[in-house]
């Protein structure tokens, strides 16, 4: 899918684009073709700006998570938006399929997470050990097919692999998770992940912004939602 499809925000200030499935956001020792350069391509042609193009990204979505990515167009855009992130002045929801129902429809999940930098893996560890921060969200089930659980997520706190991990504590891996114990992977190494509102004071023009993001197309998403929007039960 072109970038220009996958925009769901544009103004002077930002860009917000709906990354895909398995998308990497910033160059790595891949070699991928990146979101960020793809957003660069679009602004330098659409824009006619010559010359290097600057767009510098608020915050990242891991490889296999889908949803959307916020990149500023200006530097002024970019440092206030990032104080924003840091101070938790931001709103952020995401859709998890799983495939065990919750212990409870829905809930606020409360856990010390410490991450393992060798393995890239978060651990729910006691209060008081040694790098452990507290880690915070809410959930709630707003849906179900044959085979999965759809959660509506608020993230209240911003850990390493925060969802995933405590998720699968209570239970309750996100499909295609085997880093998180789910026991198959998705075909093309996504998870089901997807960051789908994300809300925001606009950082110059004071507004509010709010973007939502249409789940990714295929199963077991088409299962949830009409036009990539999430249909309610």
């Amino acid at each position: 899918m072109e970038i220009n499809d996958r925009i769901l925000y544009e103004d002077n200030h930002l860009i917000i684009v709906n990354k895909l499935p398995s998308e990497i956001v910033q160059g790595d020792k891949t070699g991928d073709v990146c979101l960020l350069d793809d957003v660069k391509a679009y602004i330098k042609e659409t824009k006619n700006k010559p010359g290097e193009v600057f767009a510098g990204l608020v915050h990242r979505l891991d490889r296999p998570v889908s949803g959307a990515v916020i990149f500023a167009r200006t530097s002024k855009a970019l440092s206030r938006m990032t104080v924003m992130v840091k101070d938790r002045n931001f709103n952020k929801t995401y859709l998890a399929v799983v495939k065990n129902k919750p212990p409870k429809e829905a809930g606020e999940l409360n856990d010390y997470i410490v991450k393992n930098e060798t393995q890239n893996k978060s651990f729910i560890v006691k209060e008081g050990t040694p790098g452990a921060k507290l880690a915070t969200l809410r959930y709630r089930v707003i849906g179900h097919s044959e085979n999965y659980y759809l959660l509506e997520v608020e993230l209240l706190t911003g850990r390493h692999h925060q969802i995933r991990c405590q998720l699968a504590h209570i239970g309750c891996p996100i499909k295609g998770d085997l880093k998180y114990g789910y026991p198959r992977s998705n075909p093309d190494a996504s998870i089901c992940l997807h960051s789908y509102k994300i809300g925001f004071e606009h950082p110059t023009l004071k507004t509010q912004i709010t973007v939502t993001a249409p789940m990714p197309k295929g199963m077991p998403w088409d299962a949830f939602g009409a036009g990539g929007q999430v249909v309610s039960i």
